[in-house]
């Protein structure tokens, strides 16, 4: 049986994702360290846990509305409100999705007719250009370099726009680099925004996790800015939360609107357990004074700067990151494309990181690496690592 006349060409044609590949091969060698996925390690406080629990053991397994439970919508409007300034209608302006993957998945769906362009800034998380071609449009790389701190700057976004143009991913705090755009950059952006009328599509996961001082600025909170943005999020990262798959989607009612069906035709609700413990995350959180984020983020921190001192170190070029949970050095001193240079220390090191090139062909010479893990772990691949780039 040929199966190639019934499948789609243009998804044939999308590459595996560049990050399982290796994580996959460490998986099977016996004491590798992966530096690979970008996961936390620890587990969901015991608090939210403890909630989903009950829920369940209540007989709470029935489907929610298909935009989440009531009192979750309200936890992430009086969340985005009291943290980051954007005011969201919990009844209209706020949908909870199966993690902000879909989120970003429907947004696209909703947006994009055939043949439109879509900038993704790169390097940048490996579903955006993707996700695109998913949607029937053409994903359009807009480079961003070390020199700049990977920052987007308003003229190459404006160099990239073209009649065809529909929206910007946002990615900021960024994976793979670890780069943040600072309130005076974005508000920069924002005129090229407003000139050209293009709708932004913010994916701000990693809002909770900067450092240095530096706290994140929402695209939606900048003067204009509301009517063209959709704010996406989640629980995933700042709340170690990945495996409840709960996420949300923030914007004007009109766009939601269209979004909800898509949602509801494909996908229906997000799992009642997962927004339970979603509800309990906020509601804690508010209360508390976000205990649980800021332990994390303390300890995340300690790790970015073991990392970076550690790939100076050794004698490698290393930004260094203000956002997220990933270092992105530079491997080109060492004479190996960042594709040889993982391939050769997982095999001869056991230690698995994500050539740079995974996020866009201008990741090449780089290579990423999460530092959510251990510090025994991260101690032993630095060493690791070190040994190896010594003796190449």
């Amino acid at each position: 049986m040929t199966y190639e006349k019934f499948l789609n060409p243009d998804i044939v044609a999308v590459p595996p994702s560049g990050i399982r590949r290796f994580f996959d091969i460490a998986a099977t060698m016996k004491d590798a360290i992966s530096l690979g996925v970008g996961e936390p390690d620890f587990v969901t406080p015991y608090h939210i846990r403890n909630a989903a629990i009950n829920s369940i053991l209540d007989g709470e397994t029935q489907y929610t509305g298909n935009r989440g439970l009531p009192g979750l919508l309200k936890e992430i409007s009086f969340y985005l409100e009291s943290r980051y300034g954007t005011k969201y209608d919990p009844a209209h302006e706020i949908m909870v999705t199966v993690g902000a993957s879909e989120a970003i998945d429907i947004a696209l769906r909703a947006l994009v007719s055939a043949g439109d362009e879509v900038l993704v800034p790169e390097p940048s998380y490996v579903s955006y250009s993707p996700s695109v071609i998913f949607a029937g449009g053409k994903p359009v790389g807009v480079e961003t370099t070390a020199e700049d701190e990977f920052r987007l700057t308003p003229e190459a976004v404006r160099k990239a726009i073209t009649p065809r143009t529909k929206a910007l991913i946002l990615p900021y705090p960024n994976n793979p680099t670890g780069g943040i755009m600072p309130r005076e950059d974005l508000e920069k952006l924002a005129e090229v925004i407003r000139e050209k009328e293009i709708i932004v599509i913010s994916d701000e996961i990693y809002s909770e996790l900067t450092y240095g001082g530096v706290k994140h600025t929402s695209f939606a909170s900048l003067p204009g800015m509301w009517d063209y943005t959709l704010t996406i999020n989640g629980f995933s990262k700042a709340f170690a939360m990945t495996g409840w798959r709960v996420g949300y989607i923030c914007g004007p009612a009109p766009m939601l609107d269209v979004m909800l069906k898509i949602h509801q035709y494909s996908i229906l609700c997000a799992p009642r357990a997962g927004q339970v413990a979603a509800m309990e995350a906020l509601r804690i959180g508010r209360d508390n004074g976000y205990e649980d984020v800021i332990r994390m983020r303390e300890s995340y921190d300690r790790r970015r700067r073991l990392m970076v001192e550690g790939f100076r170190s050794m004698g490698l070029d290393c930004f260094e990151p203000l956002g997220a949970f990933y270092v992105f050095p530079s491997i080109k001193t060492t004479g190996l494309t960042s594709e040889e240079f993982c391939s050769r220390l997982l095999q001869e090191k056991k230690v698995a990181c994500v050539p740079g090139t995974a996020f866009g062909a201008c990741g090449e010479g780089h290579i990423r690496c999460s530092y959510a893990t251990s510090i025994d772990k991260l101690n032993v691949a630095l060493d690791k690592m070190a040994d190896f780039v010594k003796n190449l």
